[in-house]
């Protein structure tokens, strides 16, 4: 190429992007402020205490002052002084006295400080250093695997989602608060509680019975809505997306990670249109039900609702999700169908149990995070099948499944259970249970726990309040377990209210 040709591309290039010659690739670091810090944790006895939960010694980017803070850690761990003289006698029993430059670096240390009065300043400072390596660590990592044409590209989404997740929750650092703020906030909520002659302080459920145990679902907490197949939790959890959505026009967001956006559109409709399942999926409607489509499909159209159906949904992926339905779209509510078809992110783990805890308690995270209820379907394990009479087809805490996890970082836990499905037919008081369901309020961190009788209507999809007299068409001369059985079991079976019934999943 012609002298004159590369001249005038390169002076094109020029006036396009300016090169700076003087930017080098060294990593984010502060050596100068590594050895002010280091410093004054030898002259300050509580400058530990003050900088330990954002440092560690990978923080460091000279190897010299990772092992000089090691020891100054090891030191606070065990409860002894620190100082040039114990610093010194540590690192001499780790073996790496010389290594870091010998007692007279460890004095030059000391020496170079005579304040520790910046130190909080100082340690943030390195941690946003520390913190950005990690992510040019992590973006080489991702970028090399991906000129790697033997790794699976979708692994590879999934490991990077998960090294991303991992490097910021090991980087979150939350403040403590004074307890009067917090006081001043719950004295508001009260006193705006005292107004509302219902009580109600979260979000409503739209059934009455669980209101009045739990004034409605609350900021911050976790909620896991547990069954058997065959209980109709999906149902549930839609007829409260329904209630909280079309009735109370409050925005809802629900991540469904076994049934499409149309299969939960399907039963949202016919639970709000009462139309059956069945005539849903073949569209043979009646005048009369076509009239109801027309007349109810609006109020669907326009409720908040925000559906996301991403199979194998992560949780990395749903906090992401959950943050930008919050912020653009005003959310209040949040639900997931269901816990046990999540992954954490591409992370491994020793056990699936173990990954169902990390998932729980993200989720736990994640309603602290955006101050909202988070409801999460969860399935049951099979013992309740195996136990006999009517306390035993009750489902109990230890039935959660895969992970006792659950339990724990749960602020309640409900169990949707139809004992109808099990040819109970009446409960220990006398009460008629066909067409029925007990919702099961087995932990209730916030107040007390106990039974609600609703009324299922299984051909619609729906839950509702008792007030409904509406019991279950039984043909005359069988007995309703039978009737319940032949529907699931018989060849005249409804396909969409079996679906309905088991949720998905036949037990």
């Amino acid at each position: 190429m012609p002298e004159q040709n590369r001249n005038s591309r390169n002076t094109r290039r020029g006036a396009n992007v300016p090169i700076d010659n003087t930017y080098g690739h060294l990593q984010p670091q502060a050596l100068e402020i590594e050895r002010v810090v280091l410093g004054a944790l030898m002259i300050d006895k509580d400058a530990f205490s003050v900088v330990s939960d954002m440092l560690v010694p990978a923080t460091f980017y000279d190897p010299r002052h990772q092992k000089i803070y090691e020891a100054v850690q090891s030191l606070n761990m065990n409860d002894r002084p620190v100082d040039i003289i114990t610093v010194t006698e540590e690192l001499r029993r780790m073996g790496v006295i010389e290594t870091v430059g010998g007692p007279a670096y460890v004095v030059e240390l000391s020496s170079q400080v005579a304040s520790s009065a910046h130190i909080e300043y100082h340690a943030s400072i390195l941690a946003q250093k520390y913190l950005a390596r990690q992510l040019i660590t992590y973006a080489s990592e991702i970028e090399t695997g991906a000129f790697d044409e033997t790794i699976d590209v979708n692994e590879l989404v999934q490991t990077a989602e998960g090294r991303l997740f991992e490097i910021s929750q090991k980087n979150m650092k939350q403040d403590f608060t004074h307890v009067a703020p917090v006081v001043t906030e719950a004295v508001q909520i009260l006193q705006k509680a005292s107004t509302n002659t219902s009580g109600m302080t979260g979000i409503p459920s739209g059934f009455t019975g669980l209101d009045n145990y739990t004034s409605g679902w609350q900021r911050a907490d976790l909620v896991i809505i547990a069954g058997r197949p065959a209980m109709g939790k999906t149902s549930f959890a839609l007829s409260i997306a329904k209630n909280i959505a079309v009735d109370y026009n409050e925005p809802i967001a629900f991540f469904s990670l076994e049934m499409d956006n149309v299969q939960l559109v399907n039963r949202l409709l016919s639970n709000i249109c009462e139309i059956s399942g069945k005539k849903i999926l073949n569209g043979q409607l009646s005048q009369d039900e076509w009239q109801r489509l027309d007349k109810n499909v609006s109020k669907l159209q326009n409720a908040p609702i925000y559906i996301d159906d991403t199979p194998g949904l992560s949780i990395f992926e749903l906090k992401t999700k959950a943050r930008r339905l919050v912020r653009e779209k005003g959310v209040k509510v949040i639900m997931i169908d269901y816990l046990q078809l999540m992954n954490a992110s591409g992370a491994r783990f020793g056990s699936r149990q173990e990954e169902v805890s990390t998932i729980s308690r993200s989720l736990k995270e994640l309603a602290k995070e955006l101050g909202l209820p988070i409801l999460a379907l969860s399935q049951l394990n099979r013992t309740v099948e195996n136990r006999e009479g009517i306390e035993g087809k009750r489902p109990q805490l230890s039935d959660l499944r895969e992970s006792g996890a659950i339990e724990q970082d749960a602020d309640m836990v409900l169990f949707v259970h139809r004992p109808e499905y099990y040819r109970i037919l009446q409960d220990e008081k006398g009460n008629d249970l066909r067409g029925k369901a007990q919702i099961i309020i087995a932990k209730h961190r916030k107040g007390s726990t106990g039974d609600v009788l609703l009324n299922f209507r299984g051909e619609f999809t729906r839950f509702q309040n008792p007030d409904d007299s509406y019991v279950a068409p039984i043909p005359e001369g069988m007995p309703a377990g039978e009737f319940i059985s032949s529907k699931i079991n018989g060849d005249q079976a409804d396909p969409f209210e079996a679906s309905v019934m088991d949720d998905g999943m036949m037990p």
